[in-house]
């Protein structure tokens, strides 16, 4: 897939006037990296200068900053050349219009890596499984002795270590749809886990969602592969829209790879066993098919299987954190959706009844009938928390058969840990895997689930 040269876009960038909106943790190496190849740079950040102290310290004398409520007032008046877009505003809000109608390219630091990359990219999206499946490939290419980089919606940004970047390396990137929205740049390879309604509290439908998730693949040319679910009819029907080599994994008959009576094959050859594997359900098995096809020019069967074997997992997702008189806590805070959710509880199916889920938070205009209807009987108790839990509680009364018996409340999650170990028995799991978003009341899912380990581990044994 053609790239252009790096070199040229550090002249071009030189003496431009750039601006970066939002100054979190993955932007500030792109300023850095920005004034260090000459541009005039101009960063916009909701954030009042009291929270950003550091931040003001270091930059006040190099970035001309805009902070506070009213943050893009001022991006229009400014004649920028290029914007960068952080991946949490939308690219159609008034501000950033009008600045592109006075001529401003509008860009993201994920979107010129992936244009200005020497390497081969594997990208990687999905509503569900992102990061585990990212994280399975690039530890598969890491076993095989690839130099492997991992960045993008997981890791760290890439952009300003792309001189370091080798044409024979391999980079794995999670991609959400956020970053997805407006690129004109895809991956070498593009694996799509699955899709579900996610995020309908930004985008404006399900169409949107969607269409984002295409641009993963939607700018490939011939030589180029895209991985899909075949059991999601939403990902299946992207096959006909690919202009690359197209393979399947499935976890219900057979596919390129994919899942059967514990056993997972790539092509017709068995892999491992799930039952080897440290990580739990079908939905890893799934992630792992995904995994095996994307790094199959690479990575021996021997390799993967070995890999399969000792692959830990990832922290916050399905994460045991504890175990206090014969009851396990597990971390699952990256479930910010109630189709994660679904996923993860069907995993612990041999704990049914014994399951006490830790529900809530911000809500992002899911349904959550699937969930109630699935799994509602499987609960002994649940705990509800968060802007959502009335919202989930009617679900559950409605569709969760006798689930409703042991609904209960907590005002946060300090009181949500403590009932929970007060109720529980031993064999009892105790699972926090919320539904919704961690933004009611933490920074984002990794905040919410080291509190929740933190508040386990300080649990009387």
């Amino acid at each position: 897939m053609y790239r252009r040269d790096f070199a040229r876009f550090r002249a071009e960038i030189r003496d431009q006037k750039v601006a970066v909106l939002g100054i979190g943790v993955s932007n500030l190496p792109l300023l850095r990296f920005l004034l260090q190849m000459g541009a005039k740079v101009s960063a916009f950040d909701r954030r009042e200068e009291a929270e950003l102290p550091e931040v003001v310290e270091e930059f006040k004398d190099s970035v001309a900053l805009s902070l506070g409520p009213m943050y893009l007032r001022s991006l229009a008046q400014g004649s920028f050349d290029v914007i960068f877009r952080t991946p949490g505003l939308r690219p159609d809000v008034p501000e950033l219009l009008a600045a592109q109608a006075k001529g401003a390219r509008i860009t993201s630091e994920m979107e010129e890596f992936m244009r200005h990359c020497p390497a081969r990219i594997i990208g990687i999206t999905g509503s569900d499984g992102k990061s585990t499946t990212t994280t399975m490939i690039h530890g598969l290419l890491e076993a095989q002795g690839v130099n492997a980089w991992i960045g993008g919606n997981i890791g760290h940004p890439l952009f300003s270590e792309i001189e370091s970047i080798a044409k024979e390396d391999v980079v794995v990137v999670e991609l959400s749809s956020f970053q997805l929205m407006d690129m004109d740049v895809s991956a070498d390879v593009a694996v799509v886990t699955n899709l579900s309604e996610n995020h309908l509290d930004v985008h404006k439908d399900m169409q949107e969602y969607t269409e984002a998730k295409k641009n993963i693949f939607r700018f490939q040319d011939a030589g180029a592969r895209v991985i899909l679910n075949k059991d999601n009819a939403i990902t299946r029907s992207f096959a006909k829209e690919a202009v690359g080599e197209v393979s399947f994994f499935s976890s219900k008959g057979k596919a390129e790879a994919y899942y059967a009576d514990d056993v997972i094959y790539l092509g017709d050859v068995p892999v491992c066993r799930l039952s080897e594997m440290k990580v739990r359900g079908v939905h890893n098995a799934e992630n792992f098919c995904a995994a095996l096809l994307a790094t199959k020019d690479y990575v021996s069967i021997p390799t993967a299987h070995e890999y399969a074997r000792t692959f830990m997992g990832v922290r916050h997702r399905a994460q045991l954190v504890g175990q206090k008189r014969g009851v396990r806590y597990y971390n699952d805070s990256i479930a910010s959706s109630p189709t994660r959710t679904l996923a993860t509880v069907r995993s612990f199916q041999q704990d049914r009844g014994r399951i006490i889920i830790l529900l809530g938070g911000r809500d992002k205009k899911l349904d959550f009938q699937p969930l109630a209807e699935e799994a509602g009987s499987w609960f002994r108790h649940v705990i509800l928390m968060g802007e959502a839990k009335e919202k989930i509680r009617r679900a559950l009364l409605a569709y969760g058969g006798d689930a409703g018996e042991g609904l209960l409340e907590a005002e946060d999650m300090e009181e949500a840990v403590a009932l929970a170990y007060k109720i529980a028995r031993p064999g009892d799991v105790v699972l926090l895997s919320p539904g919704c978003t961690s933004f009611d009341r933490y920074r984002n899912f990794e905040e919410r689930g080291d509190l929740f380990a933190r508040l386990v581990g300080e649990l009387p044994e």
